[in-house]
């Protein structure tokens, strides 16, 4: 599944426009505690955290992951927006859960 597929599903809104689709999505993780996440994604998964400050990005580009979902509709920060979009990191968001996020991508082969 590459980060393009989560466009089209009626469950993610793209938050990040013109940012990269085409990168393969290796597996997924969950997590708040950015110290944490560091120590365990794995390059190329997708990320599904509450977080919205512009340290996400910063997560994100370190360990490359493939995009960062933000559960519950809950709105991303401007400054996060724009500097995502300066490092080609889609970040994406959802009405849906993390727990219901997760599984949904299980259920479609991730």
């Amino acid at each position: 599944m590459k980060v393009n597929d989560l466009y089209s599903m009626p469950e993610f809104q793209l938050v990040t426009p013109n940012v990269k689709g085409d990168t393969e999505i290796t597996g997924g993780y969950c997590g708040d505690l950015l110290s944490w996440v560091m120590a365990h994604a794995q390059k190329g998964n997708l990320w599904i955290t509450v977080q919205t400050h512009v340290n996400i990005i910063a997560i994100g580009v370190l360990l490359e992951l493939s995009c960062i979902i933000v559960p519950e509709d809950i709105n991303v920060e401007e400054e996060t927006i724009e500097k995502a979009i300066e490092e080609d990191i889609p970040i994406l968001k959802s009405q849906l859960n993390a727990f219901e996020i997760a599984k949904l991508l299980s259920e479609r082969g991730l």
